[in-house]
């Protein structure tokens, strides 16, 4: 038997809205977890409770997550074309390679001296989850 569609409005029950809060919490940060882990994303979340329980998920720095979205935001609003031009792509692609080169580096265990604790956890899920996917290719090949 399969789930049934329900209806997205606010659930008048207290316990039920509680227990559907805490699995669709979990259930969002495993996602966000799994987005940054399979495809290397930046990944911060913030969720406050009506209770005001803060929860929160960043695969990186919290700190530096947020302020990546407001400068991100002051140069222009998601999906809007505005203040593009010819000029600032390339430094925009100069940056995106310097940042590909520095998580190339820190993969294969080079320029890790200013990673704190959480960073190198992350790094090393990071290079698990890859193993994983790189055996199961080479289990297929042979």
């Amino acid at each position: 038997m399969g789930r049934g569609k329900i209806q997205i409005k606010r659930i008048d029950n207290s316990t039920s809205r509680q227990v559907t809060f805490s699995k669709r919490r979990n259930g969002l940060l495993k996602k966000a977890r799994e987005l940054s882990i399979l495809c290397d994303a930046e990944v911060g979340i913030i969720v406050f409770s009506s209770t005001g329980r803060l929860y929160e998920y960043c695969n990186t720095s919290m700190k530096s997550v947020i302020d990546r979205y407001k400068n991100t935001a002051k140069e222009e609003p998601p999906g809007s074309l505005e203040g593009w031009n010819e000029q600032k792509e390339p430094a925009n692609l100069r940056h995106e390679m310097h940042n590909l080169q520095e998580t190339n580096r820190q993969l294969t265990g080079e320029d890790l001296a200013g990673i704190d604790a959480k960073d190198l956890q992350n790094l090393e899920n990071q290079l698990e989850a890859s193993l994983k996917v790189i055996r199961v290719k080479k289990v297929q090949i042979v």
